[in-house]
C-alpha cells in the first residue's frame, strides 16, 4: 500500500491518492465517520457507507458500547466481509474516524486504516463525490473478541496515578489549555453536557490533540510527533492513557501514539472527563484561579 511517511512505525494510513486509485478495488471498504452526521448525505466518496458514532456504536441505554457481537452484526449490515481492508474518514481532522478506528480496534476488528487528512482534505483537493448510498449486499461477519488492553476504566485510571507520579505511567490530556486549566467545562460552541468540575486528572500533561496535526488535516511527520510528546516526557517506555471529554479527541492521540509512532501500551480512556469530573472521591487539579 501507498507509504505515507517511512517515519511511522505502522502501515496505518493511505492517502486521497491510493483512495481515488482504489474506488472500484474489491476488497476495499469505505467508512465515513463525521461528527456532524449530516456530512454524509451532502456528497461522500463514492462507495462509502455511513457510520454514526452514537447510535451505531453506542449502547442504547447503558454508558457503554455494543457488544462485540452487535458489532460483527454492524459490519455484516455495512457488506464488510472478513478480510475486507477499511478504510476509514471523516470530518475534524478525523476526530471521530479515529475513534471508529479505537473503538473497532478494542472490539476486535482487524485490517483498518486512516485516510490521511479525512473528509476535508478530499473536499479541498474537489476529489469525486457522490449523494448516493451505495447498494449493499450484506454478510456474516465473524465473531470478534475485545482487545481490552486498550481502553482504560475509571478505577484503572485511579490506580494508573502512582505509576505517573513514579515516572513509570503517563496520563495525556488532549483537550484544550482551558479545560486543561478548569477555566472552561468544555469547548467553545460545544454542549457543557453535564460535568460538574473542572480541572484535570492529577499529574496528567497536556498535548492538546490537534498539535499533532497539520493545517490541511494531515498527520506531522514521525519526527514532529516523537517530539512533540516526548517534550512532554510521554515516552514509549511508559504505560500511556490519554483522554479528553468523551474519547473522539483522545482516540486521535491513541492512534499518533499507539499507531504512528509505536508506543508499546497506550489506552484510552473512553469515561474521559464527563466520568472523572462528576465521579465522587475521584481526585482533582486546577491551575486557572478567578482571584
Amino acid at each position: 500500500m501507498d507509504s505515507i511517511d517511512s517515519g511511522y512505525v505502522k502501515d496505518v494510513l493511505v492517502n486521497t491518492d491510493w483512495v481515488a486509485q482504489n474506488l472500484n478495488t474489491p476488497g476495499v471498504r469505505l467508512i465515513e465517520v463525521d461528527e456532524d452526521i449530516l456530512l454524509y448525505d451532502t456528497g461522500h466518496i463514492p462507495g462509502a457507507v455511513k457510520v454514526d458514532w452514537q447510535t451505531d456504536f453506542w449502547h442504547p441505554v447503558e454508558r457503554d458500547f455494543i457488544g462485540p457481537d452487535q458489532v460483527s452484526e454492524l459490519l455484516g449490515r455495512l457488506g464488510i466481509k472478513e478480510g475486507d481492508q477499511i478504510i476509514l474518514y471523516g470530518d475534524k481532522s478525523n476526530w471521530w474516524a479515529s475513534y471508529a478506528y479505537w473503538f473497532l480496534s478494542y472490539s476486535g476488528v482487524q485490517n483498518l486504516k486512516l485516510m490521511n487528512g479525512g473528509r476535508q482534505k478530499w473536499m479541498a483537493e474537489e476529489r469525486e463525490t457522490s449523494t448516493d448510498y451505495p447498494t449493499i449486499e450484506a454478510t456474516q461477519y465473524p465473531q470478534l473478541t475485545r482487545d481490552e488492553s486498550l481502553r482504560a476504566y475509571r478505577d484503572e485510571v485511579r490506580a494508573h496515578l502512582e505509576s505517573v507520579q513514579a515516572g513509570k505511567g503517563a496520563l495525556v490530556d488532549v483537550r484544550s489549555p482551558d479545560e486543561f486549566s478548569g477555566k472552561v467545562t468544555h469547548m467553545a460552541n460545544y454542549p457543557q453536557e453535564g460535568v460538574l468540575r473542572g480541572g484535570h486528572i492529577p499529574g496528567a500533561r497536556s498535548i492538546p490533540w490537534a498539535k499533532a496535526t497539520n493545517e490541511d488535516g494531515t498527520f506531522k511527520s514521525a519526527d514532529e510527533l516523537k517530539e512533540l510528546y516526548a517534550g512532554e516526557g510521554v515516552t514509549p517506555d511508559k504505560d500511556v492513557i490519554a483522554y479528553c471529554r468523551i474519547a473522539e479527541r483522545s482516540s486521535h492521540s491513541w492512534f499518533v501514539l499507539r499507531e504512528l509512532l509505536g508506543y508499546p501500551k497506550v489506552r484510552n480512556y473512553d469515561g474521559s472527563w464527563t466520568e472523572w469530573g462528576n465521579a465522587v472521591g475521584m481526585p482533582i487539579e486546577k491551575t486557572y484561579s478567578e482571584a
